[in-house]
């Protein structure tokens, strides 16, 4: 069985990952939505509310499951039994970081990453950007996916 794991903090989860999930799904038997969590971080949304929302999403598609966990992400994805690591890029500069994350990971554990470039409609959106637009009171449901029906 393919598994891959797709990992982020997810804080808040928008329609770029969703982007990446979609387009990844084709290529594995099975996909975990890992939630990271960092205790030093403060975040938007606890843990329980992003994987809830996330679940949410995909609940009519058995092949996606959602989890949270606070360790290393190749440890994470030796308990998941996961073969690769997804993750979406959206410029050079993710380029350079995810490519130094994937080198490491994989000498660490043997584990690929697999990079998916983000749609270049969605390439100016990221997690940060939606948290501040929600701070200064704006309307951001055009990027929140929406259940599938």
């Amino acid at each position: 069985m393919r598994t891959g794991i797709f990992t982020g903090s997810f804080d808040p989860y928008t329609i770029g990952h969703d982007n990446i999930l979609r387009r990844a799904l084709p290529l594995f038997d099975r996909i975990i939505i890992g939630i990271g969590v960092n205790e030093q971080k403060k975040y938007m949304l606890s843990a329980d509310m992003r994987k809830k929302k996330i679940q949410e999403l995909y609940r009519n598609e058995p092949r996606i499951t959602v989890k949270t966990y606070n360790d290393l992400t190749i440890d994470f994805a030796k308990r998941e039994m996961a073969q690769y690591i997804i993750k979406g890029v959206r410029s050079v500069k993710d380029f350079e970081y995810e490519r130094e994350m994937a080198e490491a990971n994989y000498r660490l554990s043997g584990i690929d990453t697999l990079l998916l470039f983000a749609d270049p409609s969605l390439s100016f959106l990221s997690s940060s950007m939606v948290r501040e637009l929600i701070h200064f009171g704006k309307d951001v449901r055009e990027f929140l996916p929406t259940a599938k029906k």
